[in-house]
């Protein structure tokens, strides 16, 4: 079952989150034209083609004309999924006996709307709202056209389950859609209930015939606005779900999937970072000969709790299909004056690292996202063991820089090729935490290390190297297939608390 695991975590960490988003909604949006064909559709082909040009066409036009009045680089790939979106969430407009005239403008004004509000409706260079449902919503209040969210049809279940459950895996948004979906689900089915329906059919009929899936799998966890901590985002989704679920009409308005997204946006933004973070460039150096320390001087204090990660905004003309935004783990203490971050930078390197690799000292990077949950215990008093392999270590970096560490136990675990490979050393001495190395090549670490000698880490390591595992807080830090590993290797060791912080698609 790792074996498996890891084949398909290495398979998606090929794909960014935006780009498999992309994919998946393009498979969907051709499934759509397919069931139109066999009869299962019955919008008629040439209405679908017209409308899913139409979406396609404006949003990712609209996007680069708003984009240069505002001067900033447009982001093609974030255009193709707000007009994919669209095109299921509006009602393919016909075309004969008469063109609908007025529905075609409605789409069109969502279309040009969701992409104005990505740069209108935004606070220090961060957008507030999904555009998609923006768009939507704004549209409908013009009483143009109205979002029917025809994706809600059974027939297309077939492929937008194993789509969406894609996406919640790759993007780490299980539990927070099973919260969405089960308060969800859980009122509708009530409600019907009351209304006389029995309860096979009760359940059935929003999984099928309301958006609850494609709203959950493509809108509710957009990365862009959710708030920082999981278990924010977990209630975020109840409360969503209730304002999706729960009939209301207030002053005219009444609930929609959209309405709910968007109320759920505000207070995903009231509770996150509010505002553009402007990171200006000031040096790098080399922590190994595979991985490179990046300082940035913030232009505003950003808030953050060490542990935590930053996606940065790396805008690059030749894309190579991992995206201009990653996520990196920051490693300064959140009271350093600058920010750094370990990046691995072996080759071959991406696109997007070759844009911090040709930084200059005075250039400025856009920050879009700070998030993550791999943060220590409020509790200064629980042992703690660090487990990293490899680049793994830039998380505990930071939580070693922090002013408490002094004041907590600490045990770190690092797995290196190389002693050459280790990273941080600096950090790891000052922070006075005891330090075991376990060196692929049989090489001698640093003299404050601990030698773990070459022998193969699992549960019984584990108990020899750390006879107290199984009583500590253990943080494991690495690729996919090393956390799922090491992970495993705890929970022989009797360890009942394990945290992760995988390198997933890094």
């Amino acid at each position: 079952m790792i074996a498996i695991k890891a084949r398909v975590d290495a398979w998606l960490g090929h794909f960014t989150m935006y780009r498999l988003i992309l994919w998946v909604l393009g498979v969907l949006a051709v499934y759509s034209l397919v069931l139109n064909a066999l009869g299962w559709l019955t919008f008629g082909l040439p209405e679908m083609l017209v409308h899913l040009v139409l979406c396609l066409g404006l949003t990712y036009a609209s996007n680069r004309l708003v984009a240069m009045l505002f001067q900033v680089r447009p982001h093609s790939e974030s255009s193709l999924i707000t007009g994919l979106l669209l095109y299921f969430l509006f009602w393919p407009t016909e075309l004969v006996p008469s063109v609908q005239v007025l529905d075609l403008a409605g789409v069109a004004v969502a279309c040009v709307l969701a992409s104005a509000t990505k740069y209108v409706l935004a606070f220090r260079g961060r957008h507030i709202f999904n555009p998609a449902a923006a768009g939507a919503f704004i549209a409908g209040l013009t009483g143009l056209n109205i979002a029917t969210w025809w994706a809600a049809t059974p027939a297309m279940l077939w492929l937008l389950v194993p789509g969406v459950l894609l996406v919640l895996y790759r993007t780490l948004k299980v539990l927070m859609a099973c919260t969405f979906l089960v308060v969800a689900v859980s009122v509708v089915c009530v409600l019907l209930l009351r209304g006389g329906m029995t309860f096979g059919p009760a359940v059935w009929q929003p999984i099928a015939q309301q958006p609850l899936l494609f709203f959950v799998g493509f809108m509710l966890t957009e990365p862009l606005t959710l708030p920082p901590r999981r278990w924010q985002q977990v209630a975020l989704a109840a409360v969503v779900a209730l304002l999706f679920a729960v009939p209301y009409n207030v002053a005219g308005v009444a609930n929609s999937p959209e309405l709910a997204l968007l109320i759920g946006n505000l207070l995903a933004f009231l509770v996150g970072q509010r505002g553009g973070i402007v990171l200006t460039f000031k040096g790098s150096r080399p922590l190994t000969p595979f991985t490179t320390e990046f300082r940035f001087e913030p232009r505003r204090p950003v808030r953050f709790l060490p542990g935590q990660f930053m996606e940065l905004n790396l805008p690059h003309s030749r894309s190579d299909g991992k995206g201009r935004r990653r996520v990196f783990s920051i490693t300064s203490a959140p009271d350093s004056p600058e920010m750094t971050f370990g990046v691995g930078t072996a080759e071959p390197v991406s696109a997007a690292k070759r844009v911090l690799l040709a930084l200059e000292p005075g250039q400025c990077v856009h920050g879009t996202a700070v998030g993550g949950d791999f943060v220590l215990p409020p509790d200064a008093g629980k042992p703690l063991l660090f487990i990293a392999a490899g680049i793994g270590i830039a998380p505990f970096l930071s939580q070693l820089a922090a002013g408490d560490s002094a004041r907590r136990d600490i045990i770190v675990l690092y797995l290196a090729p190389s002693a050459a490979e280790l990273a941080g050393c600096d950090v790891l001495e000052a922070s006075g935490a005891r330090v075991i190395a376990r060196l692929s090549d049989g090489s001698l670490p640093p003299s404050f290390m601990h030698d773990a000698g070459r022998s193969r880490i699992d549960g019984d390591s584990l108990r020899a190297l750390i006879p107290d595992v199984a009583e500590r807080d253990v943080y494991v830090s690495g690729s996919p297939a090393n956390v799922d590993a090491l992970r495993s290797a705890a929970r022989h060791a009797g360890v009942r608390r394990i945290h992760v912080d995988a390198f997933a698609g890094y």
